[in-house]
């Protein structure tokens, strides 16, 4: 019972027990009557104050109350201009005038992110998987390099060639597990947005690591900001097209016939219409180069401008699809000798949905001096030709094609073919040793059966082929078990 409901009721039982009284006042003294009328007269006064107090509690309940850090108003008691409608509205993802404030719902200013937490201002988001690979390999000419990245994942410069005799190999790893951390900040009307992310894949495997610990040290793949239209930071290259990566248990899948590289780059993104992008970029330089005597490439390290790429990205109902274009200067510089040449590449790629499961995925990429940007560097951008300083593009032709088909919701397969020639400079004597072609195929059946929880199985036969004709092959059966989070 709250005070004012206490002094309430006593005054009511006091009045009421005075009443009670009245009947006998008749035939009371006079001195009697007036100490009565004068205790009726000072209860009649105590319950008007009473009904005072008890409208001004009433009016006080009635009113808004004012916002404080513990009672923040609601979003719809402030009026909101239109302009600043249409950011809200940008913000949830909505286009402007998607919404009013009479059909907006009221939103507590701190409410928690739905995904990811936050701390200050700024939402945190982890993400990645983990991942376990069981990879059996047969080589039919030659044994892999101990602790070769080429037995953790298809690398066809990798493949033996010329060793006289087959091998066999069984490897299980975790290595390909990967984390990643993002943050988004509102920041002038715009998030400001950044993402970091690690794996172990590429990593040099120690010495007998294999022994005991299998330790491997993180390696970084990319690390960006992102304003707007602005990306500055290490990413995929724009001039390649990560959307079409088909799904495999290795590591790329189609490597030898991909655009596949990640680097430091500046990159605007202009909006043209619905559906319909250009991004330019100034990317990270790096002239790979070979003696003609030795196929062993050698990062020269002597660039002066970066890597400059446009693409344009169309995405109509019937598909996804990019057309990408490069222009680089390739350049050495030995003891204040040297030389330059013009490298360029246009790569095309696509992905067709075929009913509601299947689609159709292809790169096709041609240029020349771009070899660092294919198959992770299978021939070099350019050799040495005349003197020990000139240098000679090699010409590149890359591509792959894989079909995905989705037998039920949760169960899928991908069948794909890859392949990458390289036309070295006439008039210029080559190693034999050098790579001149790979190709090959996979196929694939992939079971989810949760989100993020992927078991698949895999076979691959690809060939390396050098310029002396000699070949080596590879034959592969793999299997991936992976849960995102």
């Amino acid at each position: 019972m709250t005070r004012m409901a206490f002094k309430t009721r006593l005054a009511l039982t006091a009045l009421l027990a005075g009443t009670a009284l009245v009947p006998g006042m008749a035939q009371a003294q006079t001195a009697r009557e007036i100490e009565l009328e004068t205790r009726l007269k000072a209860l009649e006064a105590a319950v008007q104050d009473l009904r005072g107090e008890l409208n001004a509690a009433r009016a006080t309940a009635a009113a808004p109350i004012a916002p404080t850090a513990m009672n923040p108003a609601p979003m719809n008691t402030n009026p909101m201009t239109a302009s600043s409608m249409s950011v809200a509205s940008e913000s949830l993802g909505r286009s402007p005038g998607a919404t009013n404030v009479a059909q907006a719902k009221p939103v507590a200013a701190n409410s928690a992110p739905t995904d990811g937490f936050r701390v200050g201002n700024t939402t945190v988001k982890l993400g990645g998987f983990v991942r376990l690979n069981v990879i059996a390999s047969r080589y039919s000419d030659g044994e892999a390099a101990v602790g070769g990245l080429g037995k953790e994942f298809f690398l066809p410069q990798q493949i033996p060639v010329g060793g006289g005799f087959s091998t066999q190999d069984l490897l299980l790893s975790a290595r390909q597990t990967r984390l990643q951390f993002s943050t988004s900040t509102p920041m002038n009307g715009t998030d400001i947005k950044t993402l970091v992310e690690f794996d172990f894949a590429l990593a040099t495997a120690p010495v007998g690591a294999q022994r005991a610990t299998n330790p491997y040290t993180p390696t970084f793949r990319r690390g960006f900001i992102e304003y707007g239209n602005l990306l500055v930071g290490q990413e995929w290259s724009t001039f390649q097209n990560i959307a079409v990566l088909p799904e495999t248990t290795d590591f790329v899948g189609p490597l030898d016939g991909t655009v596949f590289n990640r680097q430091a780059q500046v990159r605007y993104t202009i909006p043209l219409r619905s559906g319909l992008t250009l991004q330019i970029a100034a990317e990270n330089p790096e002239t790979e180069t070979a003696l003609p005597a030795n196929a062993a490439l050698v990062d020269t390290d002597d660039d002066r401008l970066p890597d400059v790429v446009a693409r344009v990205n169309w995405k109509p109902t019937f598909g996804d699809f990019a057309l990408a274009g490069i222009a680089r200067e390739l350049r050495t510089d030995t003891l204040g000798s040297g030389d330059t040449a013009f490298g360029w590449g246009v790569s095309g790629s696509g992905k067709i949905p075929i009913g509601k499961r299947h689609d159709l995925r292809f790169m096709a990429t041609y240029g020349q001096g771009i070899g660092r940007y294919l198959g992770l560097g299978y021939v070099p951008d350019a050799i040495y030709g005349g003197t020990a300083t000139q240098l000679e593009r090699i010409d590149n032709f890359a591509a792959f094609a894989a079909f995905r088909i989705g037998w039920t919701d949760a169960i899928h397969s991908t069948l794909m073919g890859s392949y990458q020639s390289a036309n070295y400079p006439a008039g210029v004597i080559v190693t034999g040793l050098a790579n001149a072609k790979s190709y090959g195929g996979a196929g694939n059946l992939f079971w989810s059966p949760g989100k993020g929880f992927d078991i698949g199985v895999e076979y691959r036969h690809a060939v390396r082929e050098l310029v002396s004709g000699d070949t080596g092959a590879l034959d592969r059966l793999e299997f991936a078990f992976k849960y995102g989070f």
